[in-house]
């Protein structure tokens, strides 16, 4: 490992933790705005409109930044060579993450549909969708922190 990744890794660090943060608030957020836009909102209406420009907002402007960054700094923090492959506790996060990216995927996917005017969920159904990050967020963090696998 280099001495100059290696010296990093303190602020890859922290700016991995910081972009997951903000993924995450993405990820408990956009389910919760699709709930109040099959549930309460009338189709063709201004406030249907304005639903769609905070939906696309959140996905564009913090949550695809914010994958993007936690992916690149947790790729940088493997490579500097601080993650012992030995362990069990990699792969149980890896998992998470993977499941994290493509419960972002199909919020991506969802956004478009509500965008094109289709019906795409229940809100009920959103509503247990919106569950989906929480168990990831305890999978990630138990595996990081506590390290019981």
């Amino acid at each position: 490992m280099s001495d100059t990744l290696l010296s990093l890794v303190p602020w890859l660090t922290s700016l991995h933790v910081i972009s997951f943060v903000a993924w995450m608030a993405g990820l408990f957020y956009l389910p919760r705005l699709f709930v109040y836009h099959v549930e309460s909102v009338d189709r063709g209406s201004g406030t249907e409109e304005l639903f769609r420009t905070m939906e696309r907002r959140l996905l564009k402007a913090i949550m695809n930044p914010a994958m993007i960054a936690t992916w690149v700094f947790g790729l940088l923090l493997v490579s500097s060579g601080v993650v012992n492959w030995g362990q069990v506790w990699p792969y149980t996060k890896a998992a998470g993450v993977l499941g994290m990216t493509a419960f972002h995927m199909w919020c991506a996917r969802q956004r478009r549909l509500l965008a094109a005017g289709e019906p795409g969920q229940t809100g009920r159904r959103y509503r247990v969708m919106n569950e989906v990050p929480t168990v990831l967020l305890v999978l990630i963090v138990v595996s990081v922190i506590a390290r019981p696998f």
